[in-house]
């Protein structure tokens, strides 16, 4: 790697790009935890007839299907980068594709689960709660990586990436995949039992 001398002016507005990202991060957090908070909250509150819940359970599905179908679309595309099949320049390019269909799909998920009469007194079901919470927070935890990345030349490789980018790479990958097959088998095990 070689030196490239940066100005004075550069340095600062990477320091204060890097505040702004943290302070991003923090009012996104905070605002996640809060939607996930009222939606949980509100489906105690909420006791719909029979068609608003089948509505909802349509609805809760197909945000599914377009939350983790932008996921799994983005995660092969970036194992494939990291494999060297794929240049960066896509997968960010990727990601930006994606991000409104993972964060709408979340959003819809949230605003439907409020009409599924969730059975909060069943530990299956705290446990996809707490793993839907835990996407968000890991979505929300990769901005910072993400920002970085788009900032490496377009042909950069997964070596490139210093050893802590990588691990915060593949930990978020291995939590996510994690959160999202959770989620997914105890809602279909609690819609079928």
């Amino acid at each position: 790697m070689s030196y490239v001398p940066v100005s004075r002016r550069t340095i600062r507005r990477h320091r204060e790009s890097e505040r702004s990202t943290r302070r991003l991060v923090f009012v996104l957090s905070a605002a996640a935890a809060a939607a996930w908070l009222l939606s949980v909250t509100l489906s105690t509150a909420v006791h719909p007839d029979s068609f608003v819940h089948n509505i909802a359970v349509v609805l809760h599905v197909l945000s599914m299907v377009v939350a983790f179908g932008a996921i799994i679309l983005l995660d092969w595309h970036g194992f494939l980068w990291l494999i060297g099949r794929r240049k960066l320049a896509e997968t960010i390019r990727l990601d930006g594709a994606a991000t409104p269909l993972i964060w709408g799909g979340l959003a819809g998920r949230l605003a439907t689960g409020v009409f599924l009469n969730p059975h909060l007194n069943n530990p299956m079901t705290d446990v996809k709660l707490a793993a839907v919470l835990m996407l968000s927070l890991n979505g929300i935890m990769l901005i910072p990586l993400m920002r970085r990345l788009a900032r490496l030349p377009d042909d950069a490789v997964f070596k490139d990436l210093t050893i802590g980018q990588r691990t915060h790479l593949l930990v978020c990958l291995v939590i996510s995949q994690a959160c999202w097959w959770t989620a997914i088998v105890i809602g279909f095990i609690n819609a079928v039992f």
